[in-house]
Parts: structure tokens; C-alpha cells; sequence
């Protein structure tokens, strides 16, 4: 079958395209052209005008649509990756919490099994914590933090081949070792809910660890311990050039100010942009997985107001904030929602961009970057079809 998008504003790695068009064959992109011509035999879609771009990468998720990943269950992950998709993600990584192992096993095969499906937009699972600073729990349960075990990990990742990403705070002992280990394997070491100073930070990135978790959140910045001043995981992490951060890009987590200045420092090819969102995003439910968590102010929190845990944005609402609030370019925020995290993750091969031979993974925002369409492997999202 083959499908051409005319008519559109289009973004490619070489810019944007005015009134080009998008030919789809199938699941892949056949071409992307500056002519808008229609081809025989092709299904026309018209997209008056309306900016196409590549379909977000989602690599820091826990549930949506009023189900959370930490079921395990197929009908909460797909549930929770239909409501994401309806907002724009067209590849994902679903997101566990600090978990036990059974939690951890239940989900991996629940991962394994959707991504042995046809044209599946679950590329893999990322496990956050356990390994944590237990004082920077945040929205963490406390009851299942502890610090790195190989009794625990080297099994896991023996046994399963889904897992592609793990969190872990760089200062715990044994952390270095399993840096080391996953990274062999691998899989993406993440430096999240930590207190790590410089040396820390420094240590971890040539032990494996090249990725910052939710930037800025449950890590410590500047800091005063007595008279003197320290570095907090936040600077270290800004002076080490090739470590790669992501943000909760909804203009809560992070200001509008702060996502400006990793813009400005950190660049569009290191940042990427994650929703962190959890059960009751792209739904009408008010509750959350975590009893201890309620929703205020259009975010996730701890019932005590003590720590943030969690967002309720979707792929759209990122790119909006970091375009609307952050003043970044669209193109900027675009890429951050989708070439850098496919960058990160290993797989900008067939996602991220809309270049010929790559998966035809394709959003249609209109001018106020709503969303009007969402393709997933070359096929119409349901609920998505607002073009027509």
C-alpha cells in the first residue's frame, strides 16, 4: 500500500521542507521530497499545510490512560502505550519504579512478548532504581531501594533480553561494578536519585553510567556543607560534554528557565525530552499506582507536598512547554522528543527522523502543535484521524 502526505511543513535532519511531501510504503518511508505532486496509485493525505515530524520517543514512562507499567499485566501495557500514542509517542520504553524482582520478571516478559509482535512500538524496558540514594527516595518506594546486588542483576539480565535501560545512583557501593556490568550488556547506565559530587559523576561516566535521569530532579545542585561550597550532581554533570540528560519537559518538574538554560548548555543532540508520566496521564483517572501519591497543579506528588513523583504530560504537552513556555525553537524541541532519545537509546537507525528507509513514524501538529495525526509504522493511530 502506498500513502503520500502533501501539502506539509516538513521537518528533515537537513531542515524544514515547505510543501513537500511524504511517501509511505507500508511500514517505511519511501521518500521525503520538496515536490507535492501527486503520485498514481497513491493514497492522498492532506496535510493543509500543518508541520509533519517525527513521532516521539518515549524512554522514560510509567503508565497512562489509568494504567501503570508496574502491573505487569499485557492489558496495563497496553493500555497505558494506546494512550501515549494518541499523544504523539510512536516508540517507547516502558518505565518501572523501584521494584522487586518478581515485579521486575512479570514486566520484562509482558515487554518480551509485545516486542516479538509485528511492527511494535515497545522497544524495550527501563528499570528505575532500585539502586538508589535512599535519601533521594523522592517518589521512589522506600521499602524496595537498596544498593546494587549481583546476585540480583547479573540473573535478571542473564535470563531476559528486553531490558535496554537501568538507573542507579553512582555513589552506592558496588555501583561502579554494575555500571560496568550492564554496560557490557548492552544497556543504557542512567545516574538517577543520587547526591554523586563531581568525582562521582566523573568515575561513573568511564564506569558506563553516560546518562543524566529526569535532569535536575532528585539530585542535588550548588550546595554549602559548613563554610565551604560544593559541586552538586547537577554541574558535574554539565562538565562532563558527552553525557546525555533528559527532561520532564512540563513546566513543572523543571521551569521554563531552567529547560532554556540545558537548551542553551547541554544542546538538542544531548538533551532529550521524557514525560515521566504515570498511571493517570492521557486519562481521566486521579489516582496513581502509588497510594501515597496525589495530583495537584497538573503534576504528580507525594501526599505530604515533600517531593515531586511523577508527571501527568503525554509526547504533545513536552513539545508545547519547551516551544511555548521555554521560548526553543520547534525544530529544537522536535528532535529532543524524538532524534536525540532514538540517539541515546541506539535505535536512530529506523526512528527519530523522517528520512527514506526509516519506520514511518510520522505526527501531524497543526499550528498551535495540537495533535492532528499520529502514523506508527505506517499506520493511522486510532483516535488520531483529526486531519480528514
Amino acid at each position: 500500500m502506498l500513502t503520500q502526505i502533501i501539502n506539509a511543513r516538513i521537518l528533515t535532519p537537513q531542515g524544514w521542507l515547505k510543501d513537500g511531501s511524504v511517501l509511505i510504503r507500508d511500514n517505511k518511508i519511501l521518500e521525503v521530497t520538496n515536490c507535492d505532486l501527486a503520485i498514481v496509485g497513491a493514497t492522498l493525505i492532506d496535510a493543509k499545510g500543518m508541520y509533519i515530524v517525527p513521532g516521539g520517543v518515549e524512554i522514560h514512562v510509567h503508565g497512562g490512560g489509568g494504567r501503570d507499567f508496574m502491573e505487569g499485566s499485557e492489558d496495563a501495557f497496553r493500555a497505558a502505550i494506546k494512550a501515549h500514542m494518541q499523544h504523539g509517542t510512536t516508540s517507547i520504553f516502558p518505565t518501572l519504579s523501584s521494584s522487586t524482582i518478581p515485579m521486575i520478571r512479570a514486566a520484562a516478559e509482558t515487554t518480551e512478548k509485545l516486542m516479538s509482535e509485528p511492527d511494535s512500538p515497545v522497544l524495550g524496558l527501563h528499570l528505575e532504581g532500585h539502586y538508589f540514594n535512599m535519601k533521594m527516595a523522592g517518589g521512589q518506594m522506600p521499602e524496595n531501594i537498596k544498593n546494587p546486588d549481583p546476585e540480583e542483576y547479573i540473573p535478571l539480565l542473564e535470563e531476559t533480553h528486553c531490558i535496554k535501560r537501568w538507573d542507579a545512583a553512582p555513589e552506592l557501593p558496588g555501583a561502579m561494578q554494575f555500571g560496568k556490568y550492564i554496560t557490557s550488556k548492552g544497556v543504557l547506565a542512567s545516574v538517577g536519585h543520587t547526591q554523586a559530587e563531581f568525582e562521582d559523576i566523573y568515575t561513573g561516566f568511564y564506569a558506563g553510567y553516560t546518562h543524566a535521569t529526569h535532569f535536575y530532579n532528585a539530585m542535588p545542585g550548588f550546595h554549602k556543607r559548613r563554610e565551604y561550597k560544593y559541586e552538586g550532581t547537577v554541574e558535574s554533570i554539565y562538565l562532563m560534554d558527552d553525557m546525555t540528560v533528559e527532561v520532564v519537559a512540563d513546566g513543572i518538574h523543571v521551569p521554563p528557565t531552567i529547560l532554556r538554560l540545558v537548551h542553551k548548555i547541554k544542546g538538542v543532540e544531548k538533551t532529550a525530552l521524557i514525560t515521566d508520566a504515570l498511571a493517570c496521564a492521557a486519562s481521566d483517572s486521579k489516582e496513581a499506582f502509588d497510594p501515597r501519591v496525589i495530583i495537584e497543579d497538573g503534576v504528580c506528588k507525594l501526599a505530604d507536598r515533600s517531593a515531586l513523583a511523577g508527571s501527568i504530560a503525554t509526547m504533545d504537552r513536552l513539545i508545547r512547554t519547551m516551544v511555548q513556555k521555554a521560548e526553543i525553537p520547534l525544530e529544537d524541541a522536535v528532535r529532543m522528543a524524538s532524534e536525540t532519545p532514538a540517539r541515546i537509546m541506539g535505535v536512530l537507525d529506523r526512528k527519530g527522523t523522517l528520512e527514506r528507509g526509516k519506520d514511518a513514524d510520522i505526527i501531524a501538529l497543526d499550528r498551535d502543535l495540537n495533535v492532528r495525526a499520529v502514523w506508527a509504522m505506517g499506520k493511522l493511530v486510532e483516535g488520531t484521524n483529526k486531519l480528514f
